[in-house]
This record gives C-alpha cells, sequence and structure tokens, in this order.
C-alpha cells in the first residue's frame, strides 16, 4: 500500500525575508507543523537575536527543533538530521504536513542529501585546533585540502577547524567526504523542490536594519547579559550567532551601543547575501521574489500555485500568469 502521510515542503531563505510569517499562514491553512532549520535557534536562551517564534506563534501552530540544546552543548547536522527525521515521523503520525523552514543551508543539505562518512568530532584535537592560530589553519587547509579551501567560508572559525579536523583524523580531503552528498543513494529525502524566498537588496536590507533595531529594543544586551553568566562564551558555536558576539564585546568595553547595534546591522546583511550564495549553489531551489509591499498572503498563494506545478520560477510581475513561469535563480550579486 502507497505511503498516504503528508510529505514535508522546504522554505529556505535569507534572514528577515518573510519566511516565517509565510509559513505560520501554510501551516494554519493546512494542518501544518514546523520544523525550525535554524543552527542557533535550537539553543535554549537564544531567542531575541535568533528571532526565534515568539510563545504566541507556537500556541497558533506547532514548532519543533527549537530549545533542543543547552548552552553547554555541541549541536551539528547529524544531531539535526536525527531529530528532523524524528519530528517529521511524528507529525505524519497524527496525519499533519511537516513544513521545514530556515536558513541554516547546510541543514538542508544535510537531510536532503546525506551527510557522508565524515568522523564525530575528537575533543583532544578539537582542543588543540581551537587553540591554533586562524591563518595557520587557514594555511593547512590551502595545502592539504585546496578545493575546500576555496569554497569554505573562510571568516568562520568554526567550519575551517572542522575541515581539518576531518582531514587529520581521515588522512583524507574534507571535500572527498562531502562527495557522498551527491551520491544519490544518499538522497531518500530528496523533495522535487526547495522553495528559497528572496527579495531585491535594498528591501531586504531594509528589512534587515528594522529587525536588528527591534532586537535591541526587545532587550538584547539584557538577554545576552544573561546568557553570559550561564556560560555563552564556552559554546563556540552558540558564540557565532551574530548579536551576541557583537553585544559580548560590546559589554567588555570594545565598543559604543550604537557602534554595537550598526556593525549587527552589517553582519546580518553579509549573512543573508552568504545565505543567497549558499541556496545558489547547493539547493535545487524555486525561488520566489517577494516585493517590497507584497502581504504574506499573496506571498502564500504564489508559493501554493508554483508547488502544485512543479519547478517554475515565480516573480511578482508573473504571479497572474502562472504559465510564463521559467525557472531563473536570481543573479549573484
Amino acid at each position: 500500500m502507497a505511503d498516504s502521510s503528508p510529505s514535508p515542503l522546504f522554505i529556505a531563505g535569507p534572514t528577515a525575508v518573510g519566511k516565517s510569517e509565510v509559513t505560520l499562514l501554510l501551516a494554519e491553512e493546512f494542518g501544518g507543523e514546523i520544523i525550525s532549520v535554524d543552527s542557533m535557534q535550537v539553543y535554549r536562551g537564544l531567542d531575541i537575536g535568533t528571532a526565534k517564534p515568539s510563545p504566541a506563534e507556537r500556541t497558533r501552530v506547532p514548532h519543533h527543533l527549537l530549545d533542543v540544546a543547552e548552552l553547554s552543548e555541541p549541536f551539528d547536522a547529524a544531531k539535526f538530521c536525527l531529530l528532523a527525521r524524528k519530528a517529521v515521523a511524528d507529525i505524519q503520525s497524527r496525519g499533519n504536513f511537516p513544513i521545514f523552514c530556515g536558513g541554516t543551508g547546510l541543514y538542508f543539505k544535510a537531510y536532503l542529501e546525506g551527510i557522508g562518512e565524515a568522523p564525530p568530532a575528537d575533543a583532544t584535537l578539537r582542543a588543540e585546533l581551537e587553540a591554533t592560530p586562524p591563518e595557520v589553519l587557514l594555511r593547512e587547509l590551502a595545502e592539504c585540502d585546496p578545493q575546500t579551501y576555496e569554497r569554505i567560508d573562510r571568516q568562520n572559525p568554526r567550519r575551517v577547524i572542522r575541515a581539518i579536523e576531518v582531514i587529520r583524523l581521515t588522512g583524507k580531503p574534507f571535500s572527498a567526504q562531502r562527495a557522498a552528498w551527491n551520491d544519490p543513494a544518499h538522497n531518500t529525502q530528496r523533495p522535487d523542490v526547495v522553495f528559497v524566498l528572496t527579495r531585491a537588496k535594498p528591501d531586504l536590507d531594509a528589512r534587515i536594519n528594522a529587525r536588528v533595531d527591534a532586537m535591541f529594543a526587545q532587550g538584547l544586551v539584557a538577554e545576552t547579559q544573561s546568557l553570559f553568566a550561564q556560560g555563552l562564551e564556552q559554546n563556540p558555536t552558540a558564540m557565532q550567532a551574530i548579536g551576541y558576539r557583537q553585544v559580548v564585546e560590546h559589554l567588555r568595553g570594545e565598543r559604543s551601543l550604537a557602534e554595537t547595534v550598526d556593525l549587527v546591522k552589517v553582519k546580518t546583511r553579509q549573512y543573508a547575501k552568504r545565505q543567497l550564495t549558499w541556496f545558489r549553489r547547493h539547493a535545487r531551489a524555486e525561488w520566489i521574489e517577494i516585493a517590497p509591499d507584497e502581504a504574506a498572503t499573496d506571498t502564500k498563494r504564489r508559493l501554493l500555485a508554483a508547488a502544485e506545478r512543479g519547478l517554475q520560477s515565480v516573480s511578482p510581475a508573473d504571479a497572474i500568469a502562472p504559465e510564463s513561469w521559467k525557472f531563473k535563480p536570481p543573479e549573484a550579486e
């Protein structure tokens, strides 16, 4: 007998693009439950700075993979995949509709294509690498695995350290470990499409700036002070969360509050650009561009129409003429 469980829907996009609001509307209309695809919302306490769904939003629609790790715990793509599969089975067992929503491209890719055969972290080696100057690590990576060196985010020490850790533990290039992601045998979860919401750069930048202002108004500094007392600084993964690191530096007296707010805006805009770059390179994506004045209900309607028709590209100008849609990812910035 064919499996009649509702298949998951995958909605991705950069920070502040509006994907959470659209996903909430979809979930409410179709009996959906949301699986967060966010590497920082998994941590308890990282609330304001990660734009974690509010208690009211979680009352409207059940959410999964929020607050599943303490600040003292490591969390990675393998753990995400394990918990996500359990969440999907749980949601489907009730006849409900799983909707993945978030902006962590690595987690989407790991769930949809597998995580390869890379070894688990080695605590002793990890400590050694974390104590090594970044320029030394990058030089080693360039020598041992030029392919990864060219593609990796060199400003992200966590990813650089992991790449070198895998190389040393296996004696093979990190790129070889990741090659298994492209093996069709690993793609048992892969859907027809991942919908990536996007906006014109000026619009997205304005939304990011407004969100950052709102986070500080909501108490990001006080939240960071509380988390710092709970050991935030001892978790290198959590400390990568944009906003918290910069506020910690402010609390140490390294810059004024106004300078910190501006820096968080810059860092968030840079992060959004990296997210878009990831989805251009790694996802089999259906790009849906949202107009500045477009209501979330209209975006929801266009996304549903695209889902019914398969791989097509949707832009605001084409919303009334589905037959004219053609697949075309946005141009690289």
